[in-house]
């Protein structure tokens, strides 16, 4: 069985439609590339590790007040998304994403 599973993992590490499709997710080693991977992994990681509950506390608070659907809609995605505080796979992610970035 482990045999079968490293053999198909070799194949597809040696697949050129493999290797197409792993670079071209690779990101463009360019200002905008790093400051995408930057913004979008990383700043938002470390926003919700250093203030996650405070505005957590902000958006319950503001849920009990909300006057229209849209802003309800809103505090309880905010509550849902820093509710648990950042999350190290994702920071892990960007960091390895940058490493990859500049290799």
């Amino acid at each position: 069985m482990q045999t079968k599973i490293k053999l198909k993992t070799r194949k597809l590490i040696q697949s050129p439609a493999a290797k197409k499709a792993l670079t071209s997710l690779k990101p463009e080693r360019s200002l905008w590339g790093f400051a995408g991977v930057i913004l979008f992994f990383i700043v938002p990681e470390i926003i919700a590790f250093i203030w996650g509950d405070d505005i957590t506390r902000f958006a319950k608070e503001e849920l009990i007040v909300a006057t229209s659907g849209i802003k309800h809609y809103y505090y309880e995605l905010l509550v849902m998304l820093f509710e648990e505080g950042g999350s190290p796979i994702n920071l892990l992610l960007g960091i390895v994403l940058l490493v990859w970035l500049f290799f």
